[in-house]
């Protein structure tokens, strides 16, 4: 079955291939990339649980990406899923006090934006070539931490490609902006901006939808695509690892074959816990997808009352890739809840960006019914953190720590006590002050190095060498501009 895409704004629904969407990442029309239709999976979960991750990986992408070769494809999974990984399984799991933690940190950059951004450059440079494309690609994204790493450690030196990153000075942890700064590449450029990622964000997407930008970057040889999960690119390889969490699950005789589990996930743009939604349509047994927010829960007050409303505080928290409050992969999903309606879906969109608000219909809602969503405050996810860690010995990250605190409160409610794969999307060694104040406050005081030694010993785990490496590297990105002059900064960047 072919699979295409359409932008969730195009009442036309005029149809491109996986390959052309993968290289506009955002549509003209300033909506999101879907398709046409959500494949079944065409394994069985008994023969997938047999398979490899690299395997899994294949029947799920080979049914998203249908305009690539199988031989294509396998070469991208083969390229992405190898020793940049610390663990022989790319995506282990680990049982801690009742729920099995999907540990999503092992790639280059210790966060689970490395599953997706390690094969997003083979899947582009393979489009590029497959629409015979002349131009250099500019990569061009917003991040709220962990993101604008994984892609520069993808992109970097990768032929026909640039990258631009840009992410808000003082709203990353330490080590991520460490991680970021310090980025080889001479096809890599890092700018801090004086504003919150939603701004980066906002500010990249007027970028992509210039059409005088376009042109002016066409004349030169360049033209945009996006790392962020806007692109299809990004969220089809994240639906991957809930698909193989099942099937490991399976294999190891935790679950018998069809019983449905949950899936806890820390979210904040959305992509993350789309991609379970899109897992479930697969056929995946899913029972409830459990979204946790931190203190900036516009998500969790949009599953409460059917109201989106950004016009709020924007808080800084000790998880700042959830600190957003424009969920942009949202929109796939009221997308599909609105029976695919891209009228419907561009007027939710519009009063989003007049009103920084819109409300879906009471049928709309009733799709909703497989969510839950709750929030955790700062104290919550620190004692969530500490309580573990006492409890097993086992050292979270905030985000995760989030959503371990949001499943308590989900089974507190509930009574619900059916197997549970939490999402843990970062290593506790990229947020290690939060984390270590978290387990004890005399470590408040420490350098962020000596924290990163003492939570190694604490954990009974070695040190990243993602960290190691960037202990003593000199920084090459210093550059910090206003929201304003980020598109100039962009066209210096470029020689234009």
């Amino acid at each position: 079955m072919v699979v295409n895409y359409v932008s969730t704004r195009d009442t036309k629904k005029q149809e491109i291939t996986a390959s052309q969407a993968i290289l506009k990442g955002l549509a003209d029309d300033g909506g999101l990339f879907v398709p046409t239709s959500i494949p079944k999976l065409d394994k069985s979960l008994k023969e997938l649980s047999e398979m490899t991750y690299q395997e899994v990986a294949y029947e799920v992408l080979k049914l998203f990406l249908t305009d690539f070769t199988e031989e294509e494809l396998k070469h991208c999974i083969n390229s992405a899923y190898d020793s940049k990984f610390d663990t022989e399984e790319i995506a282990p799991l680990v049982m801690a006090d009742g729920a099995y933690y999907l540990e999503l940190f092992h790639g280059a950059t210790i966060a689970f934006k490395d599953m997706a951004l390690s094969i997003l450059p083979h899947l582009m440079i393979t489009s590029a070539r497959k629409n015979k494309i002349k131009n250099d690609i500019v990569i061009l994204t917003a991040t709220s931490g962990d993101t604008g790493k994984a892609a520069l450690a993808g992109f970097a030196d990768v032929e026909g490609t640039r990258i631009v990153v840009f992410y808000p000075k003082n709203g990353v942890s330490a080590i991520q902006e460490r991680q970021m700064v310090t980025q080889k590449g001479d096809n890599t450029h890092v700018v801090g901006i004086k504003g919150n990622f939603d701004q980066a964000q906002t500010g990249v997407k007027e970028m992509f939808n210039d059409k005088e930008l376009a042109a002016e970057l066409d004349a030169a040889g360049f033209q945009f695509s996006s790392a962020n999960s806007i692109n299809i690119g990004r969220l089809v390889p994240q639906i991957a690892y809930y698909v193989y969490a099942y099937v490991k699950l399976l294999g190891e005789e935790k679950i018998s074959d069809g019983e449905t589990i949950n899936v806890v996930v820390p979210t904040g743009n959305f992509g993350n816990i789309l991609a379970a939604f899109y897992a479930k349509n697969m056929g995946l047994p899913i029972e409830k997808l459990i979204c946790a927010s931190n203190e900036n829960k516009v998500l969790y007050d949009f599953f409460s009352t059917g109201e989106y409303d950004k016009n709020r505080e924007f808080i800084l928290t000790n998880s700042p890739s959830m600190d957003i409050l424009i969920s942009s992969n949202l929109e796939r999903l009221i997308y599909h809840i609105a029976g695919n309606d891209a009228e419907k879906n561009s007027e939710l969109m519009e009063g989003l960006r007049t009103t920084g608000k819109y409300e879906i219909t009471a049928e709309m809602r009733e799709k909703l019914s497989s969510f839950y969503g709750n929030f955790a405050t700062e104290k919550e996810t620190g004692d969530a953190i500490k309580k573990l860690y006492e409890d097993t010995g086992y050292i979270i990250d905030t985000h995760t720590g989030v959503a371990a605190s949001v499943y308590g409160k989900y089974k507190a409610e509930t009574g619900d006590d059916k197997a549970t794969v939490i999402a843990s999307t970062a290593s506790p060694f990229k947020f290690t002050r939060a984390v270590m104040g978290a387990i004890d406050t005399d470590y408040e005081n420490e350098e962020d190095f000596v924290l990163v030694d003492k939570l190694s010993e604490l954990g009974k785990v070695a040190v990243p060498n993602a960290i190691e490496e960037i202990r003593t590297a000199p920084v090459r990105h210093d550059t910090v501009v206003e929201v304003s002059d980020m598109c100039a900064e962009v066209k210096r960047f470029l020689g234009i």
